[in-house]
């Protein structure tokens, strides 16, 4: 493993960066590169994955975070969603972190659904949890502090969309900070997560029994108080396993339609909850950050 101090040349990245380079590699003209740093936020090492479309190689480019799902890391969007193409001609830089703190010492459970691989995008506050399991301030501060720093980003044009428990965890950022993102869409997001099984679990054990405290990492709650400047836009396959139970996504169109918030909600025939169905429609929601972002 190498430092990406010297590499500046080679990937626009600031000689100052305190990024290390896992991988790199060239894709559709950008650089596909895999990071790593130690994060004082969560207080372990952290892993990302970077595109850097070929725009950045001759100015500052919009970002857009992408935020994944349970049981992921950075790597199955990167390898998966087939983004590159469409980010580098739209010019966008795309930024993945992985979706929790991980390594020895880091509190974690058997479940699939919570601990390590499952950080549900909040700042814990509850024992073993709370030492680690910060995730929605590493999103929200220190990774776009990092990226600003070490990337030719263009200032005030950011972006933030996921998947699953990363479209839960990107529409509750973008609402609860539209100061920073200015463009939001989701994939089969988790849209009230205070009222389902999987968002349930995750607050009690990371939030505690309070469940006011829940209601502001819940979209539906949050677009019941405040609009988002832009339009929203999410895509949900209709042959989703999750949806019924899990993901409940006529809760979100109907505090759509009675908050009145710019929202596109696209039910997808025979579409499931897999990376094929991201794959199919990334392109969509790329193009919908771009022509957001690039009007800033």
């Amino acid at each position: 493993m190498s430092e990406v101090v010297g590499a500046g040349e080679r990937h626009g990245v600031s000689p100052a960066s305190s990024f290390e380079e896992v991988s790199s590699a060239q894709c559709f003209g950008g650089t596909q590169l895999t990071l790593a740093h130690h994060s004082d936020t969560t207080g372990t090492r952290m892993q990302l994955s970077v595109y850097l479309p070929p725009a950045a190689k001759s100015g500052p480019a919009p970002v857009v975070y992408y935020l994944s799902g349970l049981t992921c890391t950075e790597e199955n969007f990167t390898v998966k969603a087939g983004a590159q193409r469409m980010a580098a001609e739209c010019g966008l830089i795309v930024v993945a972190p992985d979706t929790s703190p991980r390594g020895d010492g880091v509190a974690n459970a058997p479940d699939y659904d919570l601990g390590q691989g499952a950080g549900f995008y909040v700042d814990s506050t509850m024992e073993p949890w709370s030492k680690h399991f910060r995730m929605y301030s590493y999103v929200t501060r220190e990774l776009p502090e990092l990226i600003a720093g070490a990337f030719p980003v263009k200032p005030g044009a950011v972006g933030i969309f996921g998947h699953s428990m990363g479209g839960h965890g990107a529409l509750t950022l973008a609402l609860r900070h539209p100061e920073l993102f200015k463009s939001v869409s989701a994939f089969a997001p988790i849209v009230a997560p205070s009222q389902v099984p999987w968002g349930r679990k995750a607050f009690s054990a990371y939030l505690g029994p309070d469940e006011d405290a829940w209601c502001e990492h819940d979209a539906c709650h949050l677009l019941r108080e405040r609009k988002f400047a832009t339009q929203i836009l999410v895509d949900q396959g209709d042959a989703d396993p999750f949806l019924e139970e899990q993901l409940q996504t006529w809760r979100l169109v109907a505090v759509l339609k009675e908050t009145g918030q710019s929202a596109k909600v696209r039910m997808q025939h025979g579409y499931d909850h897999s990376y094929y169905f991201i794959a199919t429609f990334i392109d969509d929601h790329l193009r919908h950050h771009a022509r957001i972002l690039k009007a800033l």
